[in-house]
């Protein structure tokens, strides 16, 4: 870490390093707890970070800004991660098509193999081939 960088966060106070810890731990709890509920039947859509941030009573930009600056990552990640998370628990039930799964997850199959392989680094067939041969 460049030392000016650690000059200007060592300037910033406790308190507020505290809140984005406090804002941090909030997003990821109701990210989880939404997806919980989601991947249960218990709502229908998935939230957008506009959603998770209004459950807060945060602003959306806001809760952005110190998720990103507390961890270095987008919230978006995070909740690609778990996404990504719950896909491989599916795909590891052979009965389910990989349709099945991506329906499962809001997705047509087409954007649902997309992003299964730009954070996967493979499709969810070669992946589901890994789960044969393990």
């Amino acid at each position: 870490m460049p030392s000016k960088f650690r000059v200007m966060v060592s300037k910033v106070p406790l308190k507020y390093l505290n809140r984005q810890d406090e804002i941090t731990v909030l997003f990821l709890k109701e990210m989880n707890k939404h997806l919980d509920d989601f991947m249960a039947g218990r709502v229908e859509e998935m939230f957008h970070l506009k959603d998770i941030a209004r459950m807060m009573f945060l602003h959306p930009v806001h809760v952005s800004n110190v998720v990103k600056l507390h961890t270095g990552h987008h919230p978006c990640y995070f909740y690609e991660l778990r996404i990504l998370e719950e896909a491989k628990m599916l795909l590891a039930d052979l009965n389910l098509t990989i349709g099945a799964v991506a329906s499962k997850l809001s997705y047509d199959k087409s954007n649902f193999t997309k992003f299964f392989k730009q954070y996967a680094g493979m499709t969810p067939t070669a992946y589901r081939a890994t789960l044969a041969t393990a």
